[in-house]
Order: C-alpha cells, then sequence, then structure tokens
C-alpha cells in the first residue's frame, strides 16, 4: 500500500511539474524585438537580474517588434514581451491593424516608459521637414512592429501616401546602415531615448532629427488617443544642438496568461524592487513608479502583477485596463 501511494505521489508530482501548477521553475521566453532597440536592451537587462534567482529560466528572443511580440505571447511561444500601447490595444480587442481579429491570452504587467517617435535623416541631406520626406527612400520599420504602425499615420497625417513615398521594412540596425551608406533617405524609430543605434550612427555620421509641427502633431492627437507630446531633450544624440518635438508612446511589459499569479506576482515585484538597476543600465528615463505604471493602459492585468499592486496601494484590474 505505501508502495501504492509513494506511486501515485510521484505520477502527481510529475504531472504537476509538466503542468507547470503555479511554479516557477519552467523556461520564460521573452519577445525583445530587434537588436539596437530599448526593447532589447531592456529583456536583456531584466532577463540577468530575475534569474539571479535560480528557479528563473530566461531566454530572450529576437522578434519583429509589436505586433509580432503580441502573437507570439497569443500563442505562448513567449511569455513575457514588450509592446506599445496603442499596439497592445488593437491587438486584444481586434482593431486597427489587427481589425476583426483578436489576440489574447496575455495580460499587462506595466508601463515602463514612453517611446519617442523618431525620423533620422543624415545632416547632409535637404530634408528639414516631414513635408521634405515626398518622393524619398524611408525605412518604416519592420514589418508587424509599432515603427511601422507609427510611421503609416505621422506620413498620413502630413498627407503623404504610399504612391508619394517609397517605403522599406528594415530593421534599425539595417536602417542606420543603409543611411549612412546613402541608400535610404530617412527612416523611422519608435524607441526609448536615447536609442543606442541611433546614437552609434551619430558618432560615425551626421545625423538630423525631424520635428513634428503643431498642425501634424495637433492631428495625431487628436485622431489616436495613445499618443502624448513628447520632446527629445537637446544634446541626446552627438551633433544635436536643438531639442526635437514629436509625439510618443507608451511601452508595456505584458506577460503570458498561463504564467502563474506567484511567477507575475514575483517578477512585477522584481521590476519594481529593481529600478536603479535598471535606470543604470538603460538611456531610456524609465521612472518607474506604481501609480504611473498603471495608467493608460486599456487591457487587462495579469492577476499576479494585480495581488502586487495591492500590496503597494495601487488598484488596478483583471477585468479591463485602467485607460
Amino acid at each position: 500500500m505505501r508502495r501504492s501511494v509513494a506511486g501515485m505521489l510521484i505520477l502527481a508530482l510529475t504531472g504537476c511539474i509538466a503542468a507547470g501548477c503555479g511554479t516557477i521553475t519552467d523556461r520564460i521566453r521573452f519577445g525583445a524585438a530587434g537588436l539596437g532597440g530599448m526593447y532589447h536592451a531592456f529583456a536583456d537587462t531584466f532577463s540577468d537580474i530575475a534569474q539571479s534567482d535560480e528557479d528563473y529560466k530566461m531566454e530572450v528572443k529576437t522578434t519583429a517588434g509589436s505586433a509580432a511580440n503580441l502573437r507570439l505571447l497569443s500563442d505562448d511561444y513567449v511569455q513575457l514581451a514588450i509592446a506599445q500601447a496603442d499596439i497592445t490595444n488593437d491587438a486584444y480587442y481586434g482593431t486597427g491593424i489587427f481589425e476583426g481579429k483578436e489576440y489574447q491570452g496575455y495580460s499587462a504587467i506595466a508601463g515602463l516608459y514612453t517611446e519617442a517617435c523618431q525620423i533620422v535623416v543624415r545632416d547632409d541631406s535637404d530634408i528639414r521637414s516631414v513635408d521634405d520626406l515626398q518622393g524619398k527612400k524611408i525605412s518604416v520599420g519592420e514589418e508587424e512592429s509599432g515603427t511601422e504602425q507609427n510611421a503609416s499615420q505621422i506620413l498620413a497625417a502630413y498627407g503623404l501616401t504610399d504612391q508619394l513615398v517609397d517605403k522599406v521594412n528594415l530593421d534599425y540596425t539595417e536602417a542606420a546602415s543603409e543611411l549612412k551608406d546613402g541608400e535610404i533617405n530617412a527612416f523611422f524609430c519608435t524607441a526609448g531615448i536615447q536609442t543606442t543605434v541611433i546614437g552609434e550612427l551619430a558618432k560615425q555620421c551626421g545625423i538630423r532629427l525631424l520635428d513634428l509641427d503643431e498642425k501634424g502633431k495637433d492631428k495625431l492627437l487628436k485622431a489616436y488617443d495613445f499618443y502624448t507630446e513628447y520632446e527629445i531633450p537637446a544634446e541626446t544624440y552627438t551633433g544635436q544642438t536643438e531639442p526635437v518635438e514629436t509625439v510618443g508612446v507608451k511601452a508595456v511589459l505584458l506577460a503570458s496568461d498561463k504564467l502563474s499569479e506567484k511567477t507575475v506576482e514575483n517578477l512585477t515585484r522584481t521590476l519594481f524592487a529593481n529600478e536603479q538597476e535598471l535606470q543604470y543600465s538603460l538611456s531610456a528615463d524609465i521612472a518607474l513608479d506604481e501609480t504611473e505604471a498603471v495608467e493608460g493602459i486599456s487591457v487587462p492585468f495579469h492577476k499576479g502583477a494585480v495581488k502586487y499592486y495591492e500590496s503597494a496601494g495601487v488598484d488596478v484590474t483583471t477585468e479591463k485596463g485602467s485607460k
């Protein structure tokens, strides 16, 4: 009888491990977008911190960006990811570029920082404004990236249709290389500042960032709820002597609903407990604060994140977001 009970316990334990059973020992894949952007830098740093606890096994995966991350989360190929708030909303509720098809199965952990919509040109070019992009060859980011959506919306706000510009899809590293070599005229990059790939390019060749004028910003702010006004401070990049006016959108850390409540509670606590270490490792101003981290997010929060926020005296819900 003892052998039978022991055998049943072993089988039950084996099944529990295989199924996860709320443990934190399974590998956690982190969808991090392309190299050279802030998502990847954050994912690398946060994963290193998280797996200092031997129970975590973190694996950072290079992806095409926000939209791809949301599909991968929905399919449970990755269990953590970062995505823009606007793209996250569209995917979850089947709107915008995801019209008619909802991608769910994930929830929010926290808003991390505001990403700036940056338009980069060489400083020896004759491109001085967004209007000057007409007839030019422009990288709008990788396919299915948040950058691609932002680029399309910004160009449309200035009346620059697909017939008036030559769009190509390149990742940030490729775009910087081709701009340096004169193979493209400009590239879009939605990322936290200072963005590494732009910073490195500015050291190799002179660059200029384009301002969005008041008319363009107003159109975007009225048409899309998730944009906010954003100023890139002077001296953010080598040779940038003046501030640059643009728009920004919040980057959101998301978790698969298949991750246990305990795992996500621990990851959320790790996030806020290590703000200083994260800030030292990143050029973006993450300025993590529990109250601000839940603002402007329209998708539900993970049960584990909710449990952490409750302990911090912040009210969020698993039913709908805070927006």
